[in-house]
C-alpha cells in the first residue's frame, strides 16, 4: 500500500509544535526525527521521491523533521492541501518559539509496516471511564454506557490518542457538568470542546488563531450531531483582538480548556482567570517535562490553584482552579 508522507523541517524547540499541528490537522500518525545524522540517513533512502528541496543544505544543517502520514488516496490530497497552507500559514505566526525553516516536502511511500501501524492506531478508544472514541466505520456496540465520539480518520481532525489530547479529555468527564459553558482555546479539531458538549455541557465556544480550524471543527461538530446552536467557532487571536476578547468575555464560563504548546499557554494566563467562573476549572496540556515548572509558575501567579498534574510520557496536562 501507498502512502503519503509529509515531512515538515523545523527546530528542537518546534517539534512539538509542529507535531501539534499536525494533531489539529487529523493527521497523528507522525515520526519525530533529531538531528543531522537522521536526515542524512532520510535523504539518502527517499531522494528520487522529492518533489522539492534543496538536499545540500538541509544535510548541511542540522534540522529536525516531523514526518507524517496519510494513506495515498485521492481525496487525501486535499487534507496534503490544508497542511501546507496551514504551515505556510504558521510561518507567519508569532507563537513564541523558533520554528525555523517550516519546510513543507511531499513524498510517496510504500511501507506496509506503517499501513499496518495504521490499521491499528485508529481502532475504538476508551478514554476515562465515560468516553468511547470510535472511528465512523467502527460498529463497535457500545456496552459500558459511555459517551460516544464518533470520529472519521479520512478528515481532517484528531482521534484523541494523542497524549496531551486524552488528558484533557480525562479531565474534562471528571468536571464537565450538565448545563456548563466550555471554552476552548486554542481548539484546533474541535475535539475537546466536542466532547464537552457530549459530555453535558449546554454550550461551547472554540476559538483558534487558523481559519482552517473553523471549518475542521464545525464539519466534526455536525458528524456528532452538535450544531451552531450550541457550538459557536472564533477565529483570531486573543491576545491582539479586542473585539474577539470582548466577545467570549461576555460570559463566564465553568471550564476552560488550552491544549496548545507552553510557550502560548503561558501568553494566554493574564486572561484566563476573568473568563473562569468561580470553582471553575482551567485543563491545559501540551506541555513538555522542560516547561512543566514554567507553565506552574505562570498558573499561581495569576491567583489560580493547581489541583493536579499529570504525565504521560514526555507531555504533561494540568488541572487548575479559580478558588
Amino acid at each position: 500500500m501507498k502512502w503519503i508522507e509529509m515531512t515538515v523541517f523545523t527546530t528542537e524547540e518546534g517539534l512539538d509544535a509542529v507535531a501539534a499541528r499536525f494533531d489539529m490537522l487529523g493527521i497523528q500518525q507522525v515520526v519525530i526525527e533529531q538531528g543531522r545524522e537522521s536526515i542524512e540517513a532520510f535523504l539518502k533512502e527517499t531522494a528520487k521521491y522529492w518533489d522539492y528541496a534543496d538536499t545540500d543544505e538541509l544535510v548541511a544543517g542540522e534540522e529536525p523533521c516531523v514526518k507524517a502520514y496519510l494513506a495515498d488516496a485521492g481525496e487525501n490530497m486535499a487534507i496534503v492541501e490544508e497542511a501546507e497552507a496551514s504551515f505556510a500559514a504558521l510561518k507567519t505566526m508569532d507563537v513564541g518559539l523558533d520554528l525555523g525553516s517550516l519546510r513543507f516536502v511531499v513524498r510517496t511511500a510504500d511501507d506496509e509496516d506503517w499501513a499496518n501501524n495504521w490499521k491499528v492506531y485508529y481502532k475504538p478508544l476508551k478514554i476515562g471511564e465515560r468516553l468511547l472514541v470510535r472511528p465512523s466505520w467502527e460498529q463497535l456496540e457500545d456496552t459500558e454506557g459511555r459517551t460516544v465520539l464518533s470520529l472519521d480518520p479520512g478528515m481532517a481532525f484528531g482521534t484523541g490518542s494523542h497524549h496531551t489530547t486524552r488528558m484533557c479529555l480525562e479531565y474534562l468527564e471528571k468536571e464537565v457538568k450538565q448545563g456548563d459553558n466550555l471554552l476552548d482555546l486554542g481548539c484546533g479539531s474541535g475535539i475537546l470542546s466536542i466532547a464537552g458538549i457530549l459530555l453535558g455541557a449546554k454550550d461551547a465556544v472554540a476559538v483558534d488563531i487558523d481559519p482552517i480550524a473553523e471549518k475542521i471543527a464545525y464539519e466534526n461538530a455536525e458528524m456528532n450531531g452538535v450544531m451552531k446552536d450550541r457550538y459557536d467557532v472564533r477565529i483570531g487571536d486573543v491576545l491582539t483582538d479586542e473585539l474577539l476578547r470582548a466577545g467570549i468575555s461576555e460570559k463566564q464560563y465553568e471550564v476552560v480548556t488550552a491544549n496548545i504548546v507552553a510557550a502560548v499557554i503561558i501568553s494566554l494566563l493574564p486572561i484566563v482567570p476573568p473568563l473562569l467562573k468561580q470553582g471553575g476549572a482551567f485543563i491545559t496540556s501540551g506541555i513538555i517535562r522542560d516547561r512543566l515548572e514554567d507553565v506552574k509558575a505562570a498558573i499561581l501567579a495569576e491567583g489560580l490553584v493547581i489541583e493536579n498534574v499529570n504525565i504521560s510520557e514526555e507531555w504533561c496536562a494540568i488541572l487548575a482552579r479559580k478558588a
